[in-house]
């Protein structure tokens, strides 16, 4: 069976949007609860969940474990996974990783960009690694059966996570930076050490972290994923994470970059003053455009068995064997 799986989004979710997944034929779609936000904030944004389950049962539903993937698929809809592109959710309290766990939460970054309690993130000039109550959390996180994710983390912190942890984490959304140098992209040692403890990569369609950023076209991005694939070996860890923001205002870039750490305006990298969101390529504006990545990677050359790996059992196998149940 073949699945289709993105590993990360961020869209303004409408029922118009869940429409799109199931023309694009997504099974499941793991989704941002939250940047900054703090633990009550958070719920909140479950609460919104809860109300888009209630309206699209016919498109959506939430998934815990595997199975609910299977589900999912079985029925037409989009699996919806619940993570947190921040540690901020838990506060300075290793007890609400738990709290979190039983609301559904499976994956979390240790950081997203600057320096958390748990890690450093990619912007941080000195890289420290993970901390003290990093330790802790990642110990907990694999007791649970959440997933680490270390996307906007600095490289001493991905490769002590990987060290660190008792089960393979993920880099959900990220390229590798032979490719396209970008804070958050990863470099060869990350990525062959992610490789050999079984870890996965979600390959990155956000324009700033793309060659030629919203002009990157399709056959480049594929020629990436098979670059990518000989430098790790092979494709068993790859999948994508498209980091899809659609119909979001540019006013949401705001909040993602500076939160309330900062009174000065932080525009990100590869943005200038005043930017918003990036335009997509054009053969991925949304999740309609999904087989699309199908057709490139045939074109480059990758068996039917890799594509459907690459598009999502690699993540199924990945996430059935780190929910647990």
């Amino acid at each position: 069976m073949a699945y289709k799986i993105d590993g990360l989004q961020y869209a303004n979710w409408s029922g118009k949007i869940f429409e799109q997944m199931q023309h694009g034929g997504l099974d499941c779609v793991h989704v941002t609860i939250a940047y900054h936000e703090n633990f009550r904030e958070a719920v909140l944004n479950l609460e919104k969940w809860n109300s888009w389950f209630e309206r699209y049962p016919d498109r959506i539903m939430q998934a815990h474990y595997a199975e609910d993937i299977a589900e999912a698929k079985r029925n037409g809809k989009t699996a919806i996974i619940f993570g947190f592109q921040t540690p901020a959710p838990i506060e300075d309290d290793i007890g609400l990783v738990e709290i979190w766990h039983r609301l559904g939460m499976r994956i979390m970054q240790l950081t997203y960009n600057n320096q958390s309690l748990l890690a450093t993130g990619c912007y941080e000039i000195e890289d420290s690694g993970i901390t003290r109550m990093g330790r802790e959390v990642i110990a907990e996180m694999n007791r649970l059966g959440l997933i680490i994710d270390m996307s906007h983390s600095s490289q001493n912190s991905t490769l002590q996570a990987i060290e660190y942890s008792t089960k393979p984490i993920a880099i959900t959304h990220a390229n590798p930076n032979f490719w396209h140098q970008a804070k958050r992209n990863k470099s060869d040692i990350v990525l062959k050490s992610l490789s050999h403890s079984g870890g996965m990569l979600g390959f990155s369609i956000y324009p700033h972290h793309l060659k030629n950023a919203s002009n990157c076209s399709l056959q480049e991005f594929c020629d990436m994923i098979a670059k990518t694939a000989d430098l790790m070996g092979d494709t068993s860890s790859l999948g994508i994470g498209s980091d899809l923001c659609q119909d979001h205002p540019d006013s949401i870039v705001e909040w993602m970059r500076n939160g309330r750490w900062t009174k000065t305006l932080d525009y990100g990298e590869g943005s200038s003053q005043n930017a918003g969101f990036p335009e997509q390529p054009d053969w991925f504006m949304n999740n309609s455009d999904f087989p699309n990545l199908e057709k490139g990677l045939l074109k480059t050359g990758f068996s039917q068995t890799e594509i459907d790996g690459i598009l999502g059992n690699n993540w199924y196998e990945f996430f059935k064997t780190s929910f647990g149940r």
